[in-house]
């Protein structure tokens, strides 16, 4: 049985240049960051370093980076403290962002009253953003929260305009870029984000880290209490290893990212190609297809197969070794259709199996030929 690792959305291998970094501080740099002796002061100096060296790549101060245990816990802080400190009365979303999104947005409403908008989207998971525009000029104190790159479809968010919609109307502006951020460059001097979500072990780094960007002088406060950590917007002893392991994983993302695109969007490109030739009917859900309007990291496909076939297509594709998902790999233990398909499907097409395949540097075409078989040889069986 072959092992064909493409679920590269939920989580990624780490670079053999992060494991050894990683290693090297586990062993030599054990100090606690806060303390004041040689040990503390030399883990503190690396922190610092690594916070400088992430700042840099958004062309931010070090002082915007909050570290935090990953891409939830960023969310949460940007969303919960924008209500409770910066008196956010209306939260206006989109129904296919991530649930780490969506369920603390929800939490709100039930505690804070906090209304919620949620914004057209059209067939392809696309913001309407005349819609956007008249919700915002509707609202009171507004923050808008939209992910860059939908994690389950691949749709890419005009990140500008939102970012200058949501300065023309005196909103604030959280993204989750957990799937974009070592994929794509940002500018964030340029972009008005207020708040960024950002996770390591989604460009090669290690799980348990992340980064929440805190646009300076915005008021927000902790949402987790005790030390001064993360100059007390998050107390907690940094945990140094994973720290230097997203830095490295970042940088390495970044220095090679014109390359590493380049490759992985001829993987992308190919195994559509291979798709639409082997199984006619093959469609993609989205505009996943279109390199131009979606992610180049991941595609959603939805195969031509008879609904009661449909249950067992992971179970099959699993038995021959491939490892994708019907969704996010936060909902996986569900059987609850995808919420982001649900959102912008039809009753019928909900009726045949979806299956988000998503790439990395490690994947070969050798594989995708694998794949490809594999599911043409399910669809005629």
């Amino acid at each position: 049985m072959k092992a064909v690792y493409l679920d590269n959305a939920a989580t990624t291998a780490l670079r053999p240049e992060v494991i050894k970094r990683m290693t090297e501080v586990l062993s030599e740099n054990y100090g606690n960051a806060s303390s004041t002796h040689s040990f503390g002061r030399s883990s503190k100096a690396i922190l610092e370093q690594c916070r400088k060296n992430i700042a840099a790549h958004f062309n931010v101060s070090p002082g915007e980076i909050v570290f935090t245990s990953g891409g939830t816990e960023a969310d949460n802080l940007a969303l919960r403290s924008a209500v409770r400190d910066l008196k956010v009365t209306d939260i206006i979303t989109s129904k296919i962002e991530h649930h780490a999104v969506l369920h603390t947005a929800e939490q709100l409403h039930n505690e804070y009253g906090t209304n919620l908008h949620f914004v057209k989207l059209d067939d392809c998971g696309a913001v309407d953003y005349n819609h956007l525009e008249q919700l915002l000029q509707q609202s009171n104190k507004a923050l808008v929260s939209l992910m860059h790159i939908n994690n389950e479809i691949g749709t890419i968010l005009d990140i500008e305009r939102v970012a200058n919609l949501c300065l023309a109307n005196d909103a604030l502006f959280h993204s989750d870029m957990v799937q974009s951020v070592g994929h794509f460059k940002l500018d964030l001097s340029t972009t008005k984000v207020d708040f960024l979500a950002a996770s390591a072990h989604k460009f090669h780094g290690p799980k348990g880290v992340g980064f929440c960007f805190v646009r300076k002088a915005s008021g927000l406060k902790p949402l987790i209490f005790g030390g001064e950590q993360e100059r007390g917007f998050r107390a907690g002893t940094e945990s140094l290893h994973n720290i230097v392991g997203m830095d490295e994983a970042l940088s390495l993302a970044y220095n090679n990212i014109e390359a590493e695109q380049k490759y992985i969007e001829g993987l992308k490109t190919y195994f559509i190609e291979q798709l639409k030739e082997s199984i006619p009917g093959v469609a993609f859900n989205g505009n996943c297809d279109d390199l131009k309007q979606s992610t180049y990291t991941l595609v959603n496909v939805c195969l031509p197969i008879a609904p009661e076939k449909a249950p067992m297509l992971q179970f099959q594709l699993d038995l021959k070794g491939i490892a994708c998902s019907k969704g996010s790999a936060c909902q996986s233990g569900s059987n609850q259709q995808s919420h982001v398909l649900t959102a912008i499907l039809n009753e019928e097409q909900l009726k045949q199996p979806s299956v988000r395949f998503s790439f990395s540097i490690y994947t070969t075409k050798a594989e995708l030929d694998y794949v490809v078989g594999v599911l043409e040889e399910f669809v005629k069986s």
